[in-house]
């Protein structure tokens, strides 16, 4: 190549490094909060191309036009629908705490949800007892089952559950199945054509394009994260497993995921499967009404509310409520995450209860099974440390339970992670629990986890190796974009 026209490369590529870093200093803090204003001009500033290629592709949370206009009618369409919950919440008469009444307004202004109470809950944390259960269930269905999960895998722990759906569809169950197209690409390749052939009506959610080519298609990072099966209304099941054997596929070095999954018998199944019916209209344009059977109320009158989150609605759901809770706290906070990429907002909360004399305790995985998110997650430690708040470091496996309990009586159990990906970008589905009972539950759980923790102290913290520790900063800089 002629040394001139090397030259002239060279002198258009600056150029247009040049104009790229000036139209973005003037552009990216208009559209964005200052933090992640920062973390994108940080990474345009570097890699001007390559960077601005990523804010294309991955800046914006909105979704397209006719998928947020589904989900506009779908919401509309279930408003409708609202005096069946509404008809079930006045024969279940919820009493709520008097000091939880205004955050569960909260809760209701933000998920358009109400407390609802007759409801039955039993915690599972064994991944193999999860799917047996749940194929009986399945056997047992006689009009519909739901599965919404953001993995599924077909292998030896899920084969139960794929052949109970396999049999409930040809004895004229209608078996609906999304799963979300990243997480089960795997198996939308090569399960779901047999569970098709068997009559499965199985779609996938959230279809990725780059630069949204197609009018219902999502953004590669957006992800339906939500885990729901719902068999005939009458029973129901949400948590942090997924369908896959508990080690990923030897993921993590063979280490076991440690999960939490709730089985549901009650009125809240109502709200469990409207998230489930609001999804599948929004991906097939098809909605489902179906029929709500007549329900046992439990003697435990535990109080549940659904609260879904994702880039559809106008405000960050659960954020708004975790953080909510952690100001309110008196006594004692523990949370469970896999990852920790605190906003300022939770660190500020979380700081606040310290100083108030509650004591928070956080159940970390203390071998994170993501290189990025877990270095990012780690360069908080020591500002967490310092305000006073206790981190245990899991050692029997990847801690995966999405979990906090707030005092004795309100309790937060789900599929969100404690980050801004899980605040900001995936469509989640969580539960507020109102009370001692479903507290006790899954406190014990939260109980056995520090027990098989290792308490990290900041004298330790402090003698990391100094190539550990700017690894993690460096992973900081880019935790709003995580």
């Amino acid at each position: 190549m002629p040394l001139s026209l090397k030259l002239l490369l060279v002198l258009l590529h600056n150029a247009l490094s040049f104009g790229i870093r000036i139209a973005m200093l003037i552009s990216v803090p208009k559209w964005h909060p200052p933090v992640t204003a920062m973390a994108w001009l940080l990474v345009i500033f570097i890699w001007p191309i390559p960077g601005f290629l990523f804010y294309l592709m991955f800046s914006s949370r909105k979704l397209p036009q006719k998928r947020t206009q589904r989900h506009e009618k779908s919401i509309a369409k279930l408003l409708e629908e609202d005096k069946t919950i509404d008809m079930i919440r006045e024969y279940t008469m919820p009493q709520i705490p008097e000091k939880l009444e205004k955050f569960a307004r909260l809760g209701q202004s933000l998920a358009d949800m109400p407390v609802m109470g007759g409801n039955k809950i039993e915690a599972i944390t064994d991944t193999y007892e999860l799917f047996r259960n749940l194929a009986s269930d399945i056997d047992r269905a006689k009009d519909h089952v739901h599965l919404l999960y953001f993995i599924i895998n077909e292998d030896k722990a899920t084969s139960c559950v794929l052949q109970a759906l396999e049999r409930a569809a040809k004895r004229g169950v209608a078996c609906r199945v999304l799963a979300d197209a990243i997480g089960s690409k795997r198996f939308l390749k090569k399960a779901a054509p047999q569970l098709r052939k068997a009559g499965v009506t199985v779609v996938e959610a959230l279809p990725p394009s780059l630069f949204r080519r197609f009018k219902t298609n999502a953004r590669f990072d957006l992800r339906n994260h939500r885990k729901i099966a719902v068999i005939d209304g009458v029973k129901a099941y949400t948590g942090s497993h997924n369908l896959i054997e508990p080690t990923y596929q030897r993921k993590a070095n063979g280490l076991p995921w440690r999960d939490i999954t709730l089985a549901i018998e009650g009125p809240v199944i109502a709200q469990i499967q409207r998230v489930f019916v609001e999804d599948w209209y929004v991906e097939t344009g098809e909605f489902l009404q179906e029929t709500i059977p007549q329900l046992e109320l439990d003697s435990r009158d535990v109080l549940i509310q659904t609260v879904p989150s994702g880039p559809c609605y106008p405000t960050e759901n659960y954020q708004r409520l975790v953080a909510a809770a952690l100001h309110q706290a008196q006594n004692r906070i523990i949370i469970t995450t896999p990852y920790l990429i605190p906003d300022e907002a939770l660190m500020e909360a979380m700081e606040v209860a310290v100083l108030g004399g509650t004591k928070v305790q956080l159940v970390v995985p203390q071998k994170p099974d993501q290189i990025l998110a877990g270095n990012a997650s780690k360069a908080y430690y020591e500002q967490i440390l310092n305000m006073g708040v206790e981190i245990y470091l899991y050692k029997d496996g990847i801690l995966h339970a999405k979990t906090m309990t707030i005092d004795n009586d309100l309790a937060f159990f789900g599929t969100s992670n404690f980050d801004i990906r899980s605040f900001e970008l995936n469509f989640e589905i969580n539960l507020v629990l109102y009370g001692e009972v479903p507290l006790l539950d899954i406190r014990r759980i939260q109980e056995r986890y520090i027990a098989s923790s290792r308490k990290l102290s900041i004298d330790e913290w402090e003698k990391r190796p100094l190539h550990e520790e700017t690894i993690q900063n460096v992973a900081k800089l880019f935790s709003p974009l995580l």
